[in-house]
């Protein structure tokens, strides 16, 4: 009796394991085809990608000192930034905005997603993405 009980709960990890995994996974090819999805969306609205545009990102941040972070890092590369206090949002009381003209191509908007998650992450942040007009 001992032994089955043992099995079960083996098995029932086995697959919450699978589920979550599966769950994680599609999250992550998700986000990363959000980038080409936006891109087709620029298109339809007539928008050349391969033509400079001004590209908006931005991060959500719990501190002055994670914006002041994020910011320095942001303009070594020649983004515009500007920070704005969000009172209302415990969580996330600042908001930063960089902009920078640029190509919107996919590869490379993929890797700035990736890079500034990782930015936001670092520094306690969220990053919420990208737009242009």
């Amino acid at each position: 009796m001992n032994w089955v009980l043992v099995f079960v709960v083996l098995v029932g990890a086995a697959a919450i394991y699978k589920i979550v995994s599966s769950i994680r996974k599609n999250r992550e090819l998700h986000a990363e085809d959000w980038d080409s999805k936006l891109i087709a969306e620029l298109r339809k609205r007539g928008q050349d990608p391969f033509q400079p545009h001004d590209v908006d990102f931005f991060f959500a941040l719990p501190n002055e000192a994670a914006c002041t972070t994020i910011n320095q890092a942001l303009e070594t590369e020649g983004f515009r930034v500007d920070v704005k206090a969000v009172p209302e949002d415990k969580e996330f009381p600042f908001s930063l905005h960089a902009t920078k003209n640029m190509r919107v191509h996919a590869p490379e908007m993929k890797d700035y997603s990736r890079r500034f998650k990782v930015l936001a992450a670092t520094n306690a942040g969220r990053y919420d993405g990208w737009g242009s007009t």
